[in-house]
């Protein structure tokens, strides 16, 4: 048996905490990567002359040159239950739609146009293939209408569509359509007594005996003041929202609704507020 020592424990969450309390940062808005194999310039030339002559040789070359971003997203979803082979696959699928779709005339760069479409292939593919709770018919089919009509709005807006636009558009309700995506996170989950093979360990052991205990000293390390720090610093509602989200654990919804805004809005408040911690943290390091 290995024994970790009081000042480790301390030591590994700091660590943590030097990273990131939160590991929800937009990656794709975070890091300025190129379009795959092919330059944004090149991309551009491509389907001037793809959209021209719908030769079959640059849309292939379009499609290849940019994998990288294919492989970017649905590594997002691994460790979820479903090979990550498979899932570059799917998006891959979805890749392929965006090429034939796209509009260069739109002004859209094409990987924001592409995003959505191939993360919307790969979520697809787990709803199809990963419901593990009890999960009413009609929700299922409503988070996949929702899911479908978001990317199409998406693509077509330049901008993800609200909570009430996604709802008029596929004919139900805010709440319903708010109930329907919530209930997509409801996929692939594992009990806490599910058996972990771990290495160097005779017998499984189960995912409740990794689950450390409440350390109240924790409170005292640096970053935990640099953190409340940084929290201070942030605007009103983005302050409002971190402490609902991680302090009170409400959901996206729940908190829309003390604050009278759209679960969206939250959603895009949250991911803004929690880069600007992150620099926060990283300056302060």
């Amino acid at each position: 048996m290995i024994y970790v020592t009081h000042q480790q424990t301390i030591r590994r969450a700091h660590q943590r905490a030097r990273r990131g309390i939160v590991v929800t940062v937009n990656e794709l808005e975070r890091k300025k990567r190129r379009e795959g194999d092919v330059t944004a310039k090149e991309t551009e030339q491509l389907f001037v002359k793809y959209v021209r002559t719908r030769d079959p040789a640059i849309r292939e070359k379009l499609i290849l040159g940019h994998q990288n971003l294919v492989h970017f997203l649905a590594g997002k979803f691994a460790n979820r239950g479903i090979p990550l082979e498979d899932l570059a696959q799917v998006g891959m699928i979805g890749l392929t739609n965006a090429v034939d779709r796209f509009d260069p005339e739109r002004g859209l760069h094409f990987s924001t146009y592409a995003t959505p479409t191939i993360l919307g292939e790969i979520r697809r593919h787990f709803r199809d293939k990963g419901w593990q709770l009890k999960v009413p018919r009609r929700l299922q089919e409503l988070n996949m209408a929702a899911s479908r009509t978001s990317e199409m709005m998406s693509a077509e807006f330049g901008r993800p569509p609200t909570i009430q636009e996604v709802a008029a558009r596929i004919g139900a309700t805010e709440e319903e359509t708010l109930e329907a995506i919530e209930m997509g996170n409801a996929y692939d989950t594992v009990p806490l007594d599910a058996p972990i093979q771990a290495q160097g360990e005779s017998a499984p052991l189960t995912l409740a005996e990794f689950l450390g205990e409440e350390d109240a000293s924790l409170r005292r390390i640096e970053t935990y003041g640099d953190l409340r720090a940084a929290i201070e610093s942030l605007e009103p509602r983005e302050k409002a929202i971190i402490y609902y989200r991680f302090f009170r654990d409400l959901s996206q919804t729940q908190v829309a609704a003390r604050l009278n805004i759209s679960q969206m809005h939250v959603s895009r408040l949250q991911t803004k507020a929690i880069k600007r911690l992150r620099e926060l943290l990283e300056a302060r390091s």
